[in-house]
């Protein structure tokens, strides 16, 4: 398998420029729905995770003749879809995920989505989103984020404070600062320069661009 994996989620188609976003050779697993959304852009899935009370009956049979991996579950569950293909991608032993998605659809959906990328079952690798037009970034430890000047983003605490952010390539840099959840303390954010820099001494931050 790739040390790069994508993850399509369902709901929202994501925008057909996300086909440009997709590292080449990555593993695809696609979140019930998302099956669609993965073929629609081309792509071979090679997991179908879910219930499949979404997917549209030729695109389960389509993965299903390709040779797709079937992960079957009960419509009575705990775990949203997306959750369930996120742990199936884990236990590739990635480098990156990459999900992909749109940012329409339902908003209790969209919030979950955003909670989950923080969960601590995902801070082995590097986990990014693509969610219609918008760029999400998980930041633990550090990383470097390309932009252009000039470009917003805005920085997120995740479940519990980011304590020691730093940042440099923003025009207004945090200094070891502590970033609360439910604070607006880091939205609006903008790239001084082409690259930039953030790095967390403890916790997870959500960096948004888009």
């Amino acid at each position: 398998m790739s040390r790069s994996v994508v993850v399509f989620a369902g709901g929202d188609a994501p925008s057909v420029a996300a086909r440009e976003a997709i590292p080449a050779g990555a593993t695809v697993v696609a979140a019930d729905g998302g099956i669609d959304h993965a073929l629609a852009l081309g792509l071979r899935v090679d997991v179908a995770v879910g219930d499949f009370d979404s997917v549209t009956p030729e695109g389960l049979a389509a993965v299903e003749r390709a040779g797709a991996r079937i992960d079957r579950h009960p419509a009575a569950k705990d775990a949203t879809d997306l959750e369930l293909a996120l742990a199936a991608a884990a236990a590739l032993a990635p480098e990156r995920v990459l999900v992909v998605g749109g940012a329409g659809g339902r908003l209790d959906h969209l919030l979950g989505e955003l909670l989950l990328l923080g969960a601590p079952a995902y801070g082995g690798f590097e986990l990014d989103a693509l969610l219609g037009g918008a760029h999400v970034h998980v930041v633990r430890g550090r990383r470097l984020l390309r932009g252009t000047p000039g470009e917003i983003v805005s920085l997120f605490a995740l479940h519990a404070p980011a304590r020691g952010v730093v940042t440099s390539g923003l025009a207004y840099p945090l200094r070891g600062e502590t970033l609360e959840p439910g604070s607006t303390r880091g939205v609006s954010n903008v790239f001084d320069a082409a690259e930039a820099s953030i790095a967390v001494a403890d916790g997870v931050v959500l960096a948004v661009r888009g």
